[in-house]
């Protein structure tokens, strides 16, 4: 009885040995199937498989899958990537045009937030808040001499429409107590919009967001009454944005039939895109502003402008960004952005840079341009005869990676001195201008046009103030080197105080602009 009770356990033991052994070696062969066919992606679902079913530890699931997708878009191209739901919400409120908080903008000079700027029709403007308060604590957590993070201090000001939160601000010495209801901030992608003489415009566009050609749009026709035909439209620092928006933007410059842009992939086929005629600014003549910073809508825009011979170039090479990314949004609020196609300037031109040999490579493509001298001679912009194209007119373009300007302007370096250096790595010149403000506050916010501003600004005694500042900061000044940079730094003060009254950018721009080079070039031609 007993012999036969072992038998049987013995012969149980022998089927889950069995067994376990048929499925080890199923898994096996399995797994030989797949290392013969590397393009096959169950090998990835088998491989996780086997972790779920024989690693030692319990597993986060979520974690290793949060932290597996970026490495794997990681891998396909520098601009396929995944986004946890904050950081898609965060993304695409930078593009949207509007977002939920009190609306101010606000520096961190030192360890103490201070409001530069209060935006119009807002929560805080409708609470009262005015450029230059202190910002000592949010919903009764100090935020003020305690090295709290500037993006958490964002974080606690944003928040739905229709929630509240409390501040307490220091203006001249007294401790206010605010309450603020939330609401939609507009956000502003044209910083700036003004003549710059009798017949020449000028406009920055800082992204491009979806209400760029609306602002575009709102815009043009005052300028173009107070006499402007030709317009200076500035594309610098601008990494680009939504694709239709520049498609709208170009389509007012150019004639009907001219080709924008055009895209294609491996699973997209070629699409053209063409301007249809309707455009309020073809009459225009047209000068964009370019650096090393413009990518994406920026590069198709001026592209479009390039290979129409619509308009002239000016600046540096930009970024070279031509990848088309497609929005995939998951339900959790997670998504991805990828790649599917590259965008062609009309002539045919891939816009984007090469980026093979990896994203470290790739990421440094800027630096390795200073070191090989393309940001001070034109002559060191690389330049491949394989990759020689021709505009409408015949003109030849180069391909590449990125948009080459018509006009070379180099990295300006005029005023540059030691002194200099010392004073912009410090930020001093920021600093000083925020005690201008606050000391002359009421007169900077009576300034509503130029010419006022310009007569308080005279009326303050900047340069000596200013280097009694920096005396006080401990910082010697070299004369002969404050006489070489005097114009640069004196500039940077009345257009960084300038931006303290109450027209803020538009002191800011018109006033910093005689310090900068592609601006001048453009109006000079």
């Amino acid at each position: 009885m007993v012999s036969k009770r072992l038998k049987n356990i013995l012969y149980a033991v022998v089927l889950l040995l069995v067994g376990g052994l048929i499925t080890r070696i199923a898994d096996i062969r399995q797994m030989q199937s797949l290392l013969r066919e590397q393009h096959n992606w169950e090998k990835l679902d088998l491989v996780l498989r086997q972790i779920d079913r024989h690693y030692v530890d319990t597993l986060d699931h979520k974690t290793l899958t949060e932290s597996l997708l970026p490495e794997v878009l990681k891998k396909l191209d520098p601009h396929s990537l995944y986004f946890p739901p904050a950081e898609l919400q965060e993304a695409d409120e930078d593009l949207q045009g509007n977002f939920d908080g009190i609306g101010i903008m606000f520096n961190v000079p030192e360890d103490t937030a201070i409001v530069a700027s209060v935006i119009a029709g807002g929560p805080s403007e409708r609470a009262g808040l005015l450029p230059g308060d202190r910002i000592l604590s949010i919903d009764g957590r100090k935020v003020a001499g305690v090295k709290f993070p500037q993006d958490s201090m964002v974080r606690c000001m944003k928040g739905p429409s229709g929630t509240r939160v409390t501040l307490s601000i220091l203006r001249e010495g007294v401790e206010i107590p605010y309450e603020i209801t939330r609401g939609k901030i507009p956000v502003k992608s044209v910083d700036v919009a003004y003549m710059m003489n009798d017949t020449t415009g000028y406009m920055k566009l800082s992204k491009f967001t979806r209400t760029s050609y609306a602002e575009f749009m709102s815009l043009v026709p005052g300028l173009i009454k107070a006499g402007m035909t030709r317009l200076v439209f500035d594309l610098r620092d601008n990494t680009g944005g939504y694709f239709d928006q520049a498609l709208l933007l170009a389509n007012e410059f150019l004639h009907r039939g001219d080709n924008i842009v055009y895209m294609e992939g491996r699973n997209r086929s070629r699409q053209d895109f063409k301007a249809d005629g309707r455009g309020s600014c073809q009459h225009l003549e047209l000068a964009v502003l370019l650096d090393e910073v413009s990518a994406s809508s920026s590069e198709i825009f001026a592209g479009a402008i390039q290979d129409n011979d619509r308009g002239t170039l000016y600046g540096r090479r930009s970024f070279g960004k031509g990848l088309v990314q497609e929005p995939i949004n998951f339900s959790d609020g997670s998504g991805i952005r990828l790649t599917v196609a590259r965008f062609y300037t009309p002539s045919g031109r891939c816009i984007q840079k090469p980026y093979d040999e990896g994203s470290d490579d790739y990421n440094s493509d800027l630096l390795e341009r200073y070191r090989h001298g393309e940001m001070m001679d034109a002559d060191s912009i690389p330049k491949n005869d394989s990759l020689l194209f021709y505009t409408v007119g015949g003109r030849p373009v180069y391909g590449g990676g990125g948009i080459i300007p018509d006009i070379f302007v180099p990295v300006d370096t005029v005023g540059v001195t030691d002194l200099l250096v010392a004073m912009n790595r410090s930020g001093m010149q920021a600093r000083f201008s925020l005690i201008q403000a606050d000391l002359h506050r009421k007169a900077l916010q009576q300034a509503h046009d130029l010419p006022t501003l310009n007569k308080v600004l005279d009326g303050l005694n900047l340069e000596d103030a200013y280097l009694n500042y920096v005396k006080n900061q401990g910082l010697k000044v070299d004369r002969k080197q404050w006489a070489i940079s005097r114009e640069v730094v004196m500039t940077q003060l009345r257009a960084m105080v300038g931006r303290y009254s109450a027209m803020d950018d538009a002191a800011f721009y018109p006033l910093i602009a005689p310090l900068d080079p592609v601006i001048q070039r453009a109006i000079a031609q």
